[in-house]
């Protein structure tokens, strides 16, 4: 079976039997009829996938890659903070009539700032560090900023990447304050170990390992029944990444530069609600 699989598994289960519940206090989100949307959650969950053993996805049932892969590009590449600019209506709930989220994602990661080699904004800088200043310590990003915070839709979710080269491999830690485990846990992990492979291949180095760290790991209480159902589907191998290699600038990909092969999963049709 996937190695993701087993990642999400236990992860699911580890929140199901050991989780703490939120019903004592009234929480921001609500479900479409206006009910409160109550979570059991972890605290502090890590998870490590390796890249080059496979690609973390899982089959237990489908994660719907291309889609992800098209916010990824939205948010790092457009930088973008209008949902006009996405192909998916995921981040529909949190636009304003003009379609922006507001100062928030794609946006933050645009803003240029000022570095003694120049003006960056946070996605070139993370470029520039890789090809130039490879042993560095200080190849981040961070689009949680509190002074825009009033003027963001939503808060970052998924805030913060560190980035670390050793022996020519790309690692990466992917920091995340919150998340909802059945809708984004595998959705995020395959974002962002896509990101890393993007990188890796525009400066020279392979893809090493992505450390998902999740503060927050929750299950909404409408959701346990369709995990404990999902945690029961049979399991397939991993399959395997293919990305175009004659793309050498990191704004050049596309999603149809990255194919899986041999993806195959468990069909789950039943309809996921997402609370707001």
């Amino acid at each position: 079976m996937s190695k993701a699989d087993k990642i999400f598994i236990d992860t699911c289960r580890d929140i199901l039997d050991n989780g703490v519940w939120d019903t004592e206090f009234d929480v921001r989100p609500v479900w479409a009829d206006g009910e409160k949307a109550h979570t059991i959650k972890k605290f502090g969950v890590v998870n490590r996938y390796n890249l080059e053993e496979e690609f973390p996805i899982i089959t237990l049932r489908q994660t719907y890659y291309k889609s992800a892969i098209d916010e990824l590009l939205w948010i790092w590449q457009k930088k973008s903070n209008n949902v006009h600019d996405l192909k998916s209506h995921i981040w529909d709930s949190w636009a304003d009539e003009n379609g922006s989220i507001g100062k928030a994602y794609g946006y933050q990661l645009g803003v240029k700032h000022k570095y003694k080699e120049g003006m960056f904004d946070q996605v070139d800088r993370v470029l520039y560090d890789l090809k130039n200043n490879p042993s560095s310590r200080r190849i981040m990003t961070n689009i949680y900023t509190f002074a825009d915070l009033s003027e963001m839709n939503l808060y970052p979710c998924a805030y913060s990447v560190t980035f670390n080269v050793a022996n020519g491999r790309l690692n990466a830690i992917l920091n995340q304050r919150s998340q909802d485990t059945l809708t984004a846990n595998n959705w995020n992990v395959v974002q962002y170990a896509i990101l890393v492979h993007m990188f890796a291949q525009v400066s020279g180095l392979k893809a090493g390992e992505l450390v998902h760290v999740i503060a927050d790991a929750h299950i909404y209480d409408r959701h346990i029944p369709l995990v404990e159902e999902i945690l029961k589907n049979p399991q397939y191998d991993a399959p395997k990444l293919k990305i175009n290699p004659d793309v050498k600038n990191f704004y050049d990909f596309t999603v149809d530069d990255f194919v899986l092969e041999d993806y195959k999963f468990t069909p789950f049709n039943k309809k996921i609600e997402v609370a707001i």
